[in-house]
């Protein structure tokens, strides 16, 4: 089982080493070798995403990444910003369902913003399309019209990108409470109104399955309503990437958010959903456990193997219990820890 590793940047290396020493841990035959991407990658080899990362992610069975990104390259032009290395791995890899769960541990009630009684108990799946959407419409740039200039992206999706995404949905809802909530801006927007009906057709398939659909607007105003009311939610590359990160914080802190990023064989790329928080970096206080919980992900996804998948979440929720907390979700009466203890307590409850 060969994993690729890359630290990333900021945050990265420190949160990644944790999950990596969590793999080993479990004793199963890995194979794993780091490589660069994202800021890291472009100041040793001009490249966010180096040739020799695209051989051993290509050639691995998943990867492990930390994140990427960081004030010092906001200014590189664009082709050598960090962020282009990751889409760059999501293309090249054909990575186009991101699977991100947001499920509130109830140890952590009280350190989402909302109040106990609407989060308490929640555990939303949001299926994000990855390779399509306005981040990868062509045309696209900045140009001069009439004297002034104008920037230009294009939002566009082909019926084949949005069934697939789509079965990825129900599939999953499957496994879950067989609702799946379809999200779109179909009122203003041919492109989802496309989505809307090839999810509509999609769903003759699995009979089973209670299809509703929502504008993004009102999704995102009943996600802090009343996100109780959602099992898995499903919609295109822009609108996931705000609405994930919405949901995140119901949880408490976007420190406890997994994620993973499935090709058509479950091929994956797993990632904490937050950014490499280039504040805090170097400090030995991040909170490793959204990396751990995507090292879970890994298990359970490409690797077929819920029993280890079970092992660590189960060692996550033991962590919690007994009250350690890094400074995202600490409370008062808590035990609160650092980067490297986290992992330490997580090992010791495996």
């Amino acid at each position: 089982m060969k994993i690729c590793v890359l630290p990333g940047d900021g945050i990265g290396p420190e949160i990644t080493a944790e999950a990596v020493r969590v793999l080993k841990a479990l004793g199963l035959e890995f194979e794993m070798e780091e490589a660069l991407l994202g800021g890291c990658a472009v100041d040793a080899t001009g490249n966010p995403y180096p040739e020799a990362t695209q051989k051993l992610a290509r050639a691995a069975d998943a990867v492990l990444l930390g994140a990427v990104g960081g004030p010092q390259w906001d200014n590189n032009p664009r082709e050598q910003r960090p962020e282009r290395g990751l889409l760059g791995i999501r293309k090249d890899l054909g990575l186009f369902a991101n699977l991100r769960p947001a499920v509130l541990y109830p140890e952590l009630a009280n350190a989402s913003t909302l109040k106990p009684e609407v989060v308490a108990g929640l555990d939303i799946l949001i299926v994000r399309e990855l390779t399509g959407d306005i981040y990868f419409g062509q045309p696209r740039g900045i140009e001069t019209r009439n004297g002034e200039r104008v920037g230009v992206n294009t939002m566009v999706y082909s019926e084949s990108e949005i069934r697939r995404i789509a079965r990825v949905a129900f599939e999953a809802a499957r496994k879950r409470n067989r609702k799946v909530c379809s999200v779109d801006k179909m009122n203003v927007l041919e492109c989802t109104q496309l989505w809307r009906d090839v999810v509509i057709e999609t769903a003759r398939d699995y009979p089973d399955i209670e299809l509703s659909h929502m504008l993004v607007d009102n999704c995102a105003m009943q996600l802090v309503r009343n996100p109780k009311q959602f099992d898995v939610v499903v919609t295109g590359n822009m609108f996931g990437d705000i609405l994930s990160d919405e949901a995140s914080m119901l949880t408490g802190s976007i420190g406890m958010l997994p994620s993973a990023s499935l090709d058509e064989k479950n091929k994956g790329l797993y990632e904490p959903s937050h950014g490499s928080a280039p504040d805090i970096a170097g400090k030995g206080v991040a909170n490793p456990l959204a990396t751990i919980l995507s090292a879970a992900m890994m298990l359970r996804y490409t690797f077929n193997n819920e029993t280890a998948a079970n092992r660590v979440e189960n060692a996550v929720k033991k962590v919690l219990a007994q009250g350690f907390r890094t400074g995202d979700i600490y409370e008062p009466g808590m035990k609160r820890v650092g980067t490297k203890e986290m992992g330490d307590a997580v090992l010791a409850a495996l």
